[in-house]
């Protein structure tokens, strides 16, 4: 078995009241590496909590969330963000790139307080757009770019530190039909390659593309039956 990515020991979140909200009641979850895993439940169902715990954006109030085997929970606030920032890429519905800087200047920025030489920056950059498909693109601008390509730039920013996880929030949200299956069938080659994908959605299309698929309502999550583990 390999080590999990991913390990959630009776972790939960409640939102101080009055009244205390309980957005992620006590859940257990393992995703080890190399496995596609997504996330379904409809708004207000406690999925932007379970994505901003899995990101350390937000910590548990209760459990152990352990990242790479580490105890995320024992670490402090600039240790959480220098975790975050090695181990995790981020890619959301919203492409969130600079319009008046080139593909490959969005993809390098990603690096600037990463302790890599800008030299290097710019060869990683290049070579996490190549690898997304955006070789001949690297000096395009993003209002240059289609919603579909914007989309690979911002997947060749979440990959360019090597990350352990890629975390996508409604990756297709913002996609036509077509774009969306161009950005499905990269999530599924990154995964063919060894790559963590942890993908949070309310399509079913999208979470049919998952290996396994975990459900959240109310703020309990639970593993859809039939779904291996």
């Amino acid at each position: 078995m390999t080590a999990p990515v991913i390990e959630f020991r009776q972790v939960a979140l409640t939102y101080p009241g009055p009244p205390p909200v309980a957005a992620l009641r006590p859940c257990d979850l393992v995703i080890r590496r190399g496995e596609f895993v997504t996330v379904v439940g409809p708004s207000g169902s406690g999925k932007s909590t379970f994505l901003n715990i899995a990101g350390l954006l937000d910590a548990p109030t209760s459990g152990t969330y352990l990242l790479d085997g580490l105890d995320t929970g024992a670490l402090k606030d600039g240790d959480r963000t220098a975790l975050r920032g090695r181990r995790i890429g981020f890619v959301f519905q919203s492409f969130h790139l600079l319009p008046h800087r080139s593909a490959l200047e969005n993809v390098t920025l990603a690096m600037v307080y990463s302790g890599v030489a800008r030299k290097e920056r710019r060869q990683r950059a290049r070579e996490a757009l190549v690898r997304v498909g955006l070789g001949h693109r690297v000096g395009s601008l993003p209002t240059r770019l289609s919603g579909g390509e914007r989309q690979r730039v911002a997947i060749a920013r979440a990959l360019v530190a090597r990350p352990s996880l890629l975390l996508c929030d409604e990756p297709t949200g913002n996609l036509d039909t077509a774009n969306a299956q161009a950005v499905l069938a990269l999530l599924a080659e990154l995964h063919a390659d060894g790559m963590t994908v942890l993908v949070i959605t309310h399509d079913p299309e999208v979470a049919g593309r998952g290996a396994r698929t975990v459900t959240i309502r109310d703020g309990v999550l639970r593993e859809m039956a039939g779904t291996p583990r």
